[in-house]
């Protein structure tokens, strides 16, 4: 039987129907019981609470015909039901199961981190229909207070999981509830509305001044802080998933109470390393418990998988940066990855860090220093051994006690064993005759998952009994196998041992050579590694999944089989003692050398996403095949996946890969390691290293000369010499034909036509590139071009033309991963909207760029995002909001020497704030600051903007010719003011003609338009 307060009072059967019980003061006794939970309540007391001032003559009899009454009522609805009220003196209790009363369930869901689950059992306001009675009121206060708290988990595990939230109707019912206040903040927030954000903070602040003669919490008043801060950390990044960690395929059994302890020490500390043997379920357990927590990670968990790595890696923070999909640069991969991390707040799950164990705590402790929100959960044979490390040892699964049916079948590895069984053979079951030979097996198994399920497989073949049997002489013959190794990892060898040896010959051949692979193989590169006469590897690729000895993953470009760590490590040993290794080693850098060769040639063209993808699966691959690779097969190997690494921003790896590649003894000078060596200095110059490139571009073939230096023109930060290449090139190109390679040559025209405002020039470049780049099918291509096209609107006012094409590179680049490409292409839409008054799309969309270039580390592209943030917010007339930001701008940027090409705008902007506060004098500082600087940049569009910061803080005359100045400035280079800029510009205008009168406004403007920057003061 069920009750339930939650709403009206109301009591259901087991089935689920409604009982009636008659009587209000019958049903007001049930409520007094209820709201006591099971605890005896006096009989005055009860009297008192329904009789109130006006007892019965006989209260103590009247007491006792309602409670006779009650119990008759739950009788008659379900046997025994009367028993559920109880006499204890001094008087009655109703004692129910521990789910039995909804408010006891809904209080259980809560402490379980269960809000949603726990807020859908309410039906109404709790004890509705005795809401007016006293001795109720303190509970449904008590539970009310309860369903606010919940309601404000939910909505922040909502938000923190990326969920819309919608808390306004709440807050207008309880304005001065803090952490309410907070949730309602952080949304308005995530939905780019900042401003109402901080409009309710300072309504709130007002309220507890009035009403309580209090301040926010500090909690409140740092939210209020990070909100003008902009911070990061408070919302998710544009276009980009919140996790890599895969979605999870069926129940992981028997670890629920292991799940609770891991999450528990990762809500106290900030390290926890699961350890235990090999395939006792750590890799398991700790997906589980990421997916379990990933909606208390703003910035997500996600899944670092160290076992393609080894010892030789320079450094696992290209792991990291790998799988966080952060582009490198010449920082180094620790410096970007610390950068990109300092203020995020995620999970990190390093899988399988016993091989790399040194690297992976270096690793652990620099991002943990450097990184204070960020979580870390290792799997390792061993412990890291890094300060503040919580260990938990990973138990095998419970074994059953006896052989007893019901004590068997509740075991947890019996439970794992049966599913997995009955999986396979349709069927069995778990029965009082095979109930012994089930826990025998358990326990022979030591209740290690990896070998139950490997045993599993067997029992359709087998059945029960045969398999006990075969499995316990296999564990007598290998009684000596490994004496060294623990006990349970002995009995996972023997397992793998005994399944190997009840496979056909084909099974084995295919399996051992499917070792050789990192990380998985698709089909056809299992069909042409581990082929073998007579063998059809896909039936027996389908076999071997049916044993549970491969695995299939489904990943972003398609099937792919995976043997377990501990499978493989095995195989490998059976492939040496078949004397393939050497053989089946180079059969798999054969195979990937020619994947990676076929790839090359669709990296600029229409299949470029489709093949990007494809390589990004098989990079480990990839890797291990260069380190087994011929002299030869090593240089057409980085050749080909050069432009790749490039592409995806991977340059350390590029630059190692090189380098080891041309470290091997050449037969001769090869136009493949000739190809390298240039390939080599401009990964080097990526990478901030000072090289001399000129001998690397000595190559025999003009097409690849050309392609050399166009490469290496694209890297070095010497203008000059870049110029000099990329036209050397050009003309080379145009040649040959290279249409591709002209293409790109165009496109850095264009780019350096835009940054000296050359709108010729880049209309002219720029627009010849993008054509071409569109015939061939490039995108990334079209992402270079299309950008300084989108600008050049920009700055001719065609606004829909350039929001139409940022818009197609955002998509573009989101769909390449190409995730600092996509910040730019989301700051210029903020631009654009902050250019045509949008004031608050434009913060929304900057703030999405800003959150993504952080994210990235992309220094560049933060700069460029809060910029548009910061100038929006001013022009919205949020001007703490803007001030905050574009002083963060000019923090630690010298303002001597050549400066930097954001500067001017920034000094400029700052400048109209002031002015907008009263302050003209600080106002004209900033603008003689602003023209000085932009003069030095040689921006005329930035330079006109300064201009006309100082006719709003000059003497009427001085003004309006500084109007005609800039006007006159802005007509020659064909660079419009936008529409905020038109409006400053026409407050200004009329502020100088009512000083001078219109006659010698234009005397005086007409005068201006006869001066150039040089005649400014």
């Amino acid at each position: 039987m069920r009750f339930g307060v939650l709403g009206p009072v109301t009591v259901w059967t087991d089935t689920g129907q409604v009982v009636t019980i008659p009587g209000l003061k019958v049903r007001a006794l049930l409520a007094d019981l209820l709201a006591h939970e099971g605890r005896v309540v006096s009989a005055d007391r009860l009297i008192d609470d329904l009789w109130g001032d006006g007892p019965p003559a006989n209260p103590a009899a009247a007491l006792q015909v309602r409670v006779s009454q009650l119990r008759r009522a739950l009788e008659e609805a379900e046997p025994g039901g009367k028993n559920l009220v109880v006499s204890r003196a001094p008087g009655y209790a109703l004692r129910t199961g521990p789910d039995a009363v909804d408010a006891a369930r809904f209080a259980r869901l809560v402490r379980e981190s269960e809000p949603a689950e726990a807020l859908a059992l309410w039906r109404g306001t709790a004890y509705a229909d005795f809401a007016d009675l006293a001795f109720l009121q303190p509970v449904i206060a008590r539970l009310e207070e309860a369903r606010l708290a919940a309601v404000e988990e939910h909505a922040e595990a909502r938000l923190a999981a990326g969920e819309p939230v919608d808390v306004a109707e709440l807050v207008a019912a309880h304005p001065l509830r803090e952490r309410l206040r907070a949730v309602h903040m952080r949304a308005l927030y995530r939905a780019g509305r900042q401003s109402e954000a901080l409009a309710g903070y300072g309504e709130l602040r007002e309220r507890l001044a009035a009403e309580l003669g209090l301040d926010p919490s500090p909690e409140l008043a740092e939210l209020h802080t990070r909100i003008l801060r902009q911070d990061p950390a408070l919302s998710g990044r544009a276009g980009r998933p919140a996790t890599n960690v895969p979605t999870a395929v069926g129940e992981l059994i028997g670890r629920g109470e292991a799940v609770a302890e891991v999450r528990a020490l990762l809500e106290t500390g900030r390290l926890v390393t699961l350890t235990g043997s090999g395939g006792v379920g750590k890799t398991s357990l700790a997906l589980e418990v990421a997916r379990q927590v990933a909606g208390t990670h703003p910035d997500g968990v996600w899944l670092v998988e160290l076992a393609p790595y080894d010892r030789h890696t320079p450094s696992l923070a290209e792991a990291v940066l790998v799988a966080l999909d952060i582009r490198e640069d010449s920082a180094g991969v620790l410096p970007r990855l610390v950068g990109a991390l300092r203020d995020r707040r995620m999970l990190l799950v390093l899988d399988n860090c016993e091989h790399v164990v040194d690297q992976a705590a270096e690793l652990t402790e620099a991002l943990l220093r450097s990184a204070p929100g960020l979580r870390i959960l290792a799997t390792s044979r061993e412990p890291l051994n890094v300060a503040g490390e919580a260990l938990w040892s990973v138990p095998a699964l419970e074994l059953p006690e006896g052989s007893e049916l019901l004590t068997v079948a509740k075991a947890d590895a019996v439970r794992l064993f049966m599913a997995r069984a009955t999986a396979s053979a349709r069927g069995f079951t778990l029965d009082a005759r095979n109930a012994e030979a089930v826990a025998q097996l358990c326990r022979r198994l030591d209740g290690i998952p990896l070998a139950l399920e490997l045993a599993a497989t067997r029992v359709r073949a087998l059945g029960i009994q045969e398999l006990v049997a075969r499995l316990d002489d296999r564990f007598r013959l290998l009684a000596g196998f490994q004496r060294g190794a623990p006990a349970r990892q002995q009995t996972l060898t023997a397992m793998i041992d005994w399944s190997w040896t009840l496979l056909t010959d084909s099974e084995r051949v295919v399996l051992r050579r499917l070792a050789v692979h990192a990380d998985g193989c698709t089909l056809e590169a299992a069909e042409t590694v581990c082929a073998e006469a007579g063998v059809d590897v896909l039936d027996v690729l389908a076999q071997l999944v049916d044993r549970s000895l491969v695995a299939v993953v489904d990943g972003p470009s398609g099937v792919r089989y995976r043997l377990l760590e501990s499978v493989a490590a095995y195989c490998l040993h059976r492939l040496d003692d078949a004397g393939e290794h050497a053989r089946v080693r180079q059969a798999h850098v054969g195979y990937y050398t020619a994947l990676a060769v076929q790839a090359e040639s669709y990296l600029r063209g229409p299949e470029q996403v489709r093949w990007m993808r494809r390589l990004d699966a098989e990079a480990a691959n990839l890797r291990a095949a260069l380190d087994a690779a011929p002299a030869a097969d090593a240089l057409r190997l980085v050749n080909a996946l050069a432009w790749y690494w490039f592409l995806r921003g991977r340059l350390g790896e590029g630059l190692r890969s090189l380098e080891s590649a041309l470290a091997v003894e050449p037969d001769g000078f090869t136009a493949d390691r000739a190809r390298a060596r240039a390939w080599h200095v401009g990964f080097a110059l990526l990478l901030g290293q000072d090289v001399d490139w000129k001998p690397a571009l000595d190559l025999a073939e003009p097409g690849e000369r050309a392609r050399a230096e166009l490469f290496v023109g694209l890297c070095t930060t010497d203008l000059s010499s870049a110029q000099a290449l990329v036209d050397s090139a050009l003309a080379t190109f145009s040649e040959t034909g290279d249409r591709w390679g002209v293409a790109v040559v165009l496109s850095r025209h264009a780019r350096d036509a835009f940054a000296r405002r050359d709108l010729e020039a880049l209309e002219r470049d720029g627009g010849e590139s993008a054509k071409v780049f569109r015939e061939l099918g490039d995108h990334w291509g079209q992402l270079q071009a299309t950008e300084w096209l989108a600008g050049l609107a920009e700055i001719r006012g065609d606004y829909e033309r350039a929001t139409a094409l940022f818009t197609e590179g955002l998509r573009m680049a989101e769909e390449l991963g190409l995730w600092p490409e996509a910040a730019r292409r989301l700051s210029w839409l903020g631009w654009i909207a902050m250019n045509t008054g949008d004031y608050e799309r434009a913060m929304e969309q900057c703030g999405q760029a800003l959150r993504l270039a952080t994210g990235q580390g992309y220094r560049e592209g933060q700069i460029f995002a809060e910029m548009g943030y910061g100038y929006a917010a001013h022009r919205a007339g949020l001007l703490e909001l803007a001030e905050t930001h574009i002083g963060h701008l000019l923090d630690g940027v010298p303002r001597d020497g050549e400066p930097p090409l954001f500067l001017p705008s920034a000094l400029a902007e700052l400048g109209f704030v002031h002015r907008s506060r009263g302050d003209a004098e600080g106002a004209r500082e900033l603008f003689l600051e602003a023209f000085a600087a932009a003069r030095k940049v040689g921006d005329p569009r930035t330079t006109a903007f300064t201009v006309e910061g100082l006719a709003a803080v000059s003497a009427p005359e001085e003004s309006a010719r500084l109007l005609g100045l800039a006007a006159e400035a802005r007509r020659a280079h064909r660079t419009p003011a936008s529409r905020w800029e038109e409006d400053e510009v026409r407050r200004i205008t009329v502020e100088a003609v009512d000083a001078l009168g219109e006659e010698a406004f234009a005397a005086a403007c007409a005068h201006g338009r006869a001066l150039t920057f040089d005649d400014v003061a």
